[in-house]
């Protein structure tokens, strides 16, 4: 890793908008993603790591542009065919993103662990941004909801976030840690800006901070560290992260993340940046010690993303 890296924590579709943007203003090479794998799961007997295969179809240039996940120009007729025999089809996999699972299943029966599968796929697809999971061993999010726990894909894709959520737990978290070229790059000075996607902070970025270590490991580094807000103007641009707050009795608003992460992580954030749409709630969150950065982080275009990861960069000396 040469001076100048770059670590981004990042969940899915968000946060790959983002890591998208940091990429392609950053020397390759340069860009660490540590990304969640609460979400991850068996299926049909094949492990399922949604959001990295987000990430890597994301920073490769072949995911979905209308849906932001999964491939472009995918067909279903696996599913098609599966639906005919009575299979399970809730959670939908298409024809070409199932090689992607074959291949990883395939690879970590083999023995091999998850951060080296990730390594050669990333590799194999194009993507010069090193990508790690938060933990090679299994991590699993369940939502508790007001219907009971449920797995967070049974909530997320089979129920469409319909139930009520009270809380949230990380199965096998305490077993966890992060991988060896994560936790090198944590005790390396040639690490200069970490910056948190805005991802959902309770089932995306949570999970990863929940790790034996990390968060104090962040905090402790001398790069700062940058967080976009996912809360806009009071909603969630993708996701369930608004109605999870409504749902858990906080205010929607930029305000109420910055004040999870700052009483669940206290002096980790040095930035906080926020749309211009909420910029009279500044005053509020530096109230917390953050500083906070006005400007725009809708991305709707490639240029948007570019534009808020060089804003993003720009606070590293500030």
């Amino acid at each position: 890793m040469g001076r100048g890296a770059v670590l981004a924590l990042s969940g899915g579709v968000g946060g790959a908008k983002l890591c998208l943007g940091l990429a392609g203003v950053l020397p390759a090479g340069q860009l660490h993603v540590l990304a969640n794998t609460g979400d991850d799961f068996d299926h049909l007997g094949l492990r399922i790591c949604p959001d990295i295969d987000t990430l890597l179809y994301t920073l490769s240039g072949r995911s979905s542009r209308a849906r932001g996940w999964g491939l472009e120009g995918e067909t279903w007729q696996v599913m098609a065919a599966l639906d005919q025999l009575g299979g399970e089809t809730w959670f939908r996999l298409g024809d070409r993103d199932l090689a992607t699972h074959l291949w990883r299943t395939q690879q970590l029966a083999l023995g091999r662990s998850l951060t080296d599968v990730i390594a050669e796929l990333a590799g194999r697809l194009g993507v010069d941004a090193a990508v790690y999971p938060m933990s090679d061993t299994p991590v699993r999010t369940t939502v508790q909801t007001v219907q009971g726990p449920l797995p967070f894909q049974r909530y997320f894709v089979e129920q469409q976030c319909a139930p009520a959520v009270e809380s949230f737990s990380f199965e096998g978290i305490g077993a966890a840690s992060l991988p060896a070229a994560a936790s090198a790059l944590l005790a390396s000075t040639a690490l200069e800006t970490i910056v948190i996607c805005p991802s959902n902070p309770y089932v995306s970025i949570d999970p990863i901070l929940a790790v034996p270590g990390c968060w104090t490991a962040l905090r402790d580094h001398r790069a700062p560290v940058v967080l976009v807000s996912p809360i806009v103007a009071g909603a969630a641009l993708k996701g369930p992260a608004a109605k999870m707050m409504a749902e858990l009795g906080l205010a929607v608003s930029a305000v109420a993340v910055a004040r999870h992460y700052s009483e669940r992580y206290p002096g980790l954030l040095d930035h906080f940046v926020i749309d211009r749409s909420d910029a009279k709630l500044a005053t509020e969150i530096e109230a917390m010690g953050m500083q906070v950065t006005v400007t725009q982080t809708v991305m709707s275009s490639l240029a948007d993303k570019q534009r808020l990861a060089g804003n993003c960069l720009a606070l590293e000396n500030s």
